[in-house]
């Protein structure tokens, strides 16, 4: 049995998110909210929510929160915001604003 969260159109740029995944993953539910509570990333804040919210999740399937593992976790780009910045001499600059959708997906361990 497996319980999931998403979040979508997270305002960070996936490559940021990646980076913070990559500590994560195959971790266990525990060590995983420490890793993100210790972690100086802009990231940690909203994927730390994100595994409240699936840890949640797995309490409403009755499954057990001890032996709760972090089994998958993606993050793909989600639509771009563009901005214009004003430049010299009448220009524009265009600033990209990602954002991303993050999945997390939490196992039992055996």
């Amino acid at each position: 049995m497996q319980a999931t969260a998403k979040a979508t159109y997270v305002r960070i740029a996936p490559r940021k998110v990646q980076v913070v995944l990559d500590l994560i993953r195959n971790q266990s539910a525990d060590k995983a909210a420490a890793v993100l509570k210790h972690t100086p990333k802009a990231a940690c804040e909203p994927l730390a929510k994100l595994l409240k919210s699936a840890v949640a999740n797995a309490e409403v399937k009755n499954m057990d929160v001890e032996r709760l593992y972090i089994a998958e976790c993606s993050v793909s780009q989600g639509p771009t915001l563009k901005r214009m910045r004003p430049r010299a001499q009448g220009r524009a600059f265009r600033i990209n604003k990602k954002t991303s959708h993050i999945t997390l997906v939490l196992k039992e361990a055996e």
